[in-house]
């Protein structure tokens, strides 16, 4: 399944793209796409038979605004150097484990909604990456068949960071990470059955038409299931997490001077295999 949430920000109402690629109603059947719906089987059952009835309201896309996947998000958690060509194209050392941050929930924006440049930014720059979203509470994982288990599905997600501000400013990656509008999320949780190998995904980022990152996750360091199972032995995950995997090589901070950062009227556009595209207009904030 395709779910969604569209109108305005903070109303927005629970839907379904279906397999004709025509936007359904679920705000009969479901409150929201949220943890709340993603950890009960039975409500997605029931979304699952609704849809397949093909009596589900038509919603009316033109001009509808499409939310964050997911309502709700208790934490963003990230994983840093997570791709062999990215980690080659900024110098750095593959890491022998995966590198965690995290970015506030309320980074998250929907997949055109405006990116908002940080106020005396001078390195913006963009990433996109699998997102994947957690479906069971999830500890101390012991194997990938049981990671996996513990996916509610994947979204195309827009890291989006400042580099002065994460590596040049001190302490930790945090200041550059989690700017007002700085996690573009969607524009659906595609759930697992459509997603049958989620290390044979391409990835695709443009900048005003130009083609920036053009990558796989087959280049993971850590793939899916081994991020799902090593973050459950830090922290608890629970239904509505989202975890963003990594970006691969192209980003402008692995580029030759002048570094081509982001700037207020610039276009990225960005879309994973079978998960969708994005399109953002950066402003100043």
């Amino acid at each position: 399944m395709k779910l969604l949430r569209v109108g305005t920000a903070g109303a927005e109402r629970p839907a379904l793209l279906d397999a004709e690629g025509t936007l359904r109603d679920l705000s009969g059947i479901v409150t929201d796409v949220d943890g709340a719906l993603l950890a009960d089987p039975a409500a997605l059952d029931r979304v699952r038979s609704a849809a397949a009835s093909g009596e589900l309201p038509v919603l009316v896309a033109e001009g509808l605004r499409v939310g964050p996947p997911v309502g709700r998000i208790g934490k963003v958690v990230c994983i840093g150097l997570n791709y062999h060509d990215h980690a080659a194209e900024t110098g750095a050392t593959p890491p022998a484990e995966p590198v965690i941050f995290f970015k506030a929930a309320d980074t998250v924006v929907g997949p055109e909604d405006t990116v908002l440049v940080p106020r005396k930014s001078v390195k913006t720059d963009w990433e996109v990456e699998l997102a994947i979203v957690i479906g069971h509470t999830a500890r101390y994982l012991e194997s990938d068949e049981e990671a996996l288990a513990h996916v509610a599905g994947y979204a195309v997600s827009h890291d989006v960071s400042e580099r002065e501000f994460q590596i040049e400013r001190g302490g930790t990656w945090d200041k550059g990470k989690n700017c007002e509008t700085f996690n573009p999320l969607g524009p659906w949780l595609v759930t697992p059955d459509e997603v049958p190998d989620p290390q044979a995904l391409s990835l695709k980022l443009w900048v005003n038409g130009e083609l920036k990152q053009d990558g796989t996750t087959a280049q993971q360091i850590f793939p899916v299931a081994e991020v799902v199972r090593y973050v459950s032995q830090f922290m608890t995950l629970y239904p509505g997490d989202v975890i963003n995997t990594g970006t691969p090589a192209g980003v402008a901070m692995g580029q030759p001077e002048p570094k081509p950062y982001l700037r207020a009227g610039d276009v990225v556009e960005l879309e994973i295999e079978g998960l969708g595209r994005q399109r953002q207009e950066l402003k100043d904030a």
